[in-house]
């Protein structure tokens, strides 16, 4: 299937709810149930053609095929590993993940924060699967993958060496969800080696379909307090950590019994009257369940008497592993916390508040829509451009916070991982966000040029560039419309991109974008206007049948071409003039008449102002983004899409030549009048059956 049908075609199942968490993709079309059915008639366990087990599942350079790493690795199923396997043995804890020969410790302390939650983690982990009914060696899990549910199958012949399992295992060694869960995410990012290096919010994001905020306490915002409240009361998922500056300190112990290198999390946030003042609390949780903080506002600490009666009951029930302590002191002993905001359809209670998200998926082309930051001004404006329209404005603002509106904005690079053993890494990139003035309110086709970003200054932007998979801020701003700004730091890097907007109140989000329309002035002649010098050099051209076909037609265009030293052109080809002809054909001949001629020629020489033009740095070639510029002095307007199938078609290596300007701006001017004569009524849409859709892509 070619891209642009790929793309309409997952445009369609999305727009039918495929994707969604009751209803997710089949990844690689394998279906978990079917595929269980077969093998259960045919007394066979699985194994799966997609994900090998062969040493390039494994990875590409320190786990690749000539590794020594990967000597003496035997593939084996749970069965030959131990006597009675288990899937999950009783409840799926923390313990359960144990690192391997693998650097993937953020994804297993994402993987350990998700046992944390029972409802999350029976979305990721379907518990229709075991060792003991209906076992056919197969099992399956979702994972959320840029804005869709994921349903990734997996066999259970996992990595192992003198016996044991590889990467990530269980400390009850008959328990293996854990290991097989990692296996099936491994097969979604290509190998298990993509695997290596990564932030803990990523596998955040892909547990939940949320999207993740990290928080520097040294550089602490004024109102984090209320900010975790109010994600608790959105049922947001919360961790928070010690940062360790060598090896020796991971896991080591405080004099205050904190654990450096740590995850933990955070259940809760209080005020309560101590000594005349208010003093905020907030609670956490040491998934070791046990080792507790012992300074102030711990459990047998003297603060509580001074307390009412009615918050000390309230408050210090009894849970090992779980303690409180003042705000303060949490500012003062941990580093970061990192915030997992949960979509709407995540949260199935009503004792949640829910955010309102809204998302769209887009791409940056070399020479069309990847102008790089704001460093670079002349391409900067040719990025996607998104609007979000903020009215209404938080309920509850934190004391001494102005009225405003709370939005997060992230930004995330698409396949990036999966295309590692390819040699490609993370893009750097970021985002700007532009107040629009007032005279642009409501105005959703006009994709804003390089003027507007002179003389405007960003109200907000990411707090920086950086090359991992998403970026994401938290921002409050007044009322008003906002023009979101997605780039990678430099231009022309490739690359597909989802954004998201979660925000308190329900915000109008939309991508803007020129509109798609013909312009072009239909050029009137009379034979009567045309010289007598032109008719005789026509006659000369024409021959005896005094019409010009296009075979004719290429030798007199190249004829012509190929004596200019200001423009350059490998010659015009047969069926650019094919196309020349349709386009001004009028009785069907498929040739040329004198006048049909003189209108053609009238066009280059038109096309041939406008190339030399547009080539400002006078190479006689034009780069891709003068091109886009190009296309609207010749009357046409195109939207993003149209402009990198133009680029993709005529352009080598972001340079066009002259015959291929011609060519394009020809086929556009039939595209369009072929469809005005088709849609009569002028609703936009034509209806063509197979044959005539065949016909007419084939001419």
């Amino acid at each position: 299937m070619s891209g642009i049908a790929a793309k309409l075609q997952h445009n369609r199942e999305k727009a039918q709810g495929i994707g969604a968490n009751d209803h997710a993709v089949k990844y690689l079309n394998q279906d978990f149930e079917s595929l269980r059915s077969g093998c259960l008639e045919r007394g066979r366990l699985f194994e799966d053609d997609c994900f090998e087990a062969l040493p390039s599942s494994l990875g590409f350079n320190e786990l690749g095929p000539n590794s020594h790493k990967v000597r003496g690795i035997k593939w084996m199923r749970p069965t030959e590993l131990c006597s009675n396997p288990k899937f999950i043995v009783e409840n799926a804890t923390r313990t359960d993940i144990c690192q391997g020969a693998l650097g993937d410790c953020w994804l297993l302390a994402a993987i350990a924060s998700l046992t944390l939650n029972k409802q999350v983690l029976s979305r990721v982990v379907p518990h229709d699967q075991s060792y003991d009914r209906n076992y056919a060696g197969i099992f399956h899990f979702e994972f959320w993958q840029f804005g869709e549910w994921v349903d990734v199958v997996v066999d259970d012949r996992l990595p192992t060496k003198d016996g044991k399992l590889l990467f990530v295992h269980s400390e009850d060694n008959t328990e293996f969800w854990s290991a097989l869960l990692e296996k099936a995410y491994a097969k979604l990012n290509g190998c298990y080696e993509a695997l290596s290096g990564g932030s803990t919010i990523e596998g955040f994001e892909d547990f939940t379909g949320g999207i993740a905020e990290s928080h520097d306490l040294r550089r602490a915002d004024p109102h984090l307090f209320h900010i975790i409240d109010k994600a608790l009361q959105r049922g947001s998922l919360l961790g928070c950590s010690i940062d360790i500056t060598n090896a020796r300190d991971s896991e080591a112990i405080t004099d205050s019994n904190l654990v450096k290198g740590h995850a933990y999390s955070i259940t809760g946030v209080e005020q309560v009257e101590y000594r005349g003042d208010t003093e905020r609390l907030i609670r956490i949780r040491n998934p070791w369940g046990q080792v507790e903080w012992n300074g102030a506002w711990s459990d047998s600490s003297y603060q509580w008497r001074y307390v009412s009666d009615d918050d000390r009951e309230r408050l210090t029930k009894r849970d090992d592993g779980e303690f409180w302590m003042s705000f303060s002191d949490f500012l003062d002993n941990y580093s970061r916390i990192e915030i997992c905001n949960l979509t709407p359809d995540a949260l199935t209670g009503q004792e949640y508040k829910k955010w309102s998200e809204t998302e769209f998926e887009e791409s940056w082309r070399s020479g069309v829509s990847a102008g790089g930051c704001r460093n670079y001004p002349r391409s900067f404006w040719q990025n996607p451009q998104f609007v979000i329209k903020l009215d209404e404005v938080d309920d509850d603002p934190d004391d001494g916070e102005e009225e405003g509106c709370t939005v997060i904005v992230g930004l995330m690079q698409k396949n990036k991982r999966r295309m590692r053993k390819m040699g490609e890494d993370m893009e750097t990139i970021g985002f700007a966000i532009y107040e629009l003035p007032e005279e642009y309110y409501g105005k959703r086709q006009v994709h804003l040029k390089e003027q507007f970003f002179l003389r405007n200054f960003s109200a907000a932007r990411s707090e920086t560039f950086i090359n991992l998979r998403e970026v994401s801020n938290r921002f409050c701003l007044p009322p008003g419309e906002y023009l979101i700004v997605p780039s990678t730091f430099e231009p022309y890097k490739n690359g597909d991109f989802y954004l998201r907007v979660f925000s308190e109140k329900p915000a109008d989000f939309q991508e803007i974008d020129d509109p798609v329309e013909s312009h072009v002035e239909e050029i009137e002649i009379d034979e009567d206007d045309i010289s007598a010098k032109f008719k005789s050099l026509f006659g000369q051209l024409a021959g005896h049948d005094v019409e010009i076909c296009a075979l004719e037609l290429q030798k007199i265009l190249n004829k012509v071409v190929t004596r200019r030293s200001d423009i350059k052109t490998n010659g015009f080809s047969k069926i650019t003039c094919h196309n020349m002809v349709q386009l001004l054909d009028k009785d069907g001949t498929g040739k040329l008449g004198l006048v049909e001629f003189k209108i053609l020629w009238t066009k280059i020489e038109k096309y041939l102002d406008l190339y030399k033009s547009r080539d400002t740095d006078g190479s006689g070639c034009m780069s891709s983004s003068e091109m886009r510029m190009a296309v609207e002095d010749a009357g046409f307007s195109l939207n993003n899409a149209l402009h990198q199938i133009v680029v993709a078609r005529y352009s080598d290596h972001n340079s066009i030549d002259f015959d291929n300007f011609v060519c394009c701006l020809i086929r556009l001017e039939s595209q369009f009048n072929t469809f005005k004569v088709l849609d009569k009524d002028g609703t936009g849409t034509i209806e063509l059956g197979f044959m005539e859709w065949l016909n007419f892509a084939m001419s």
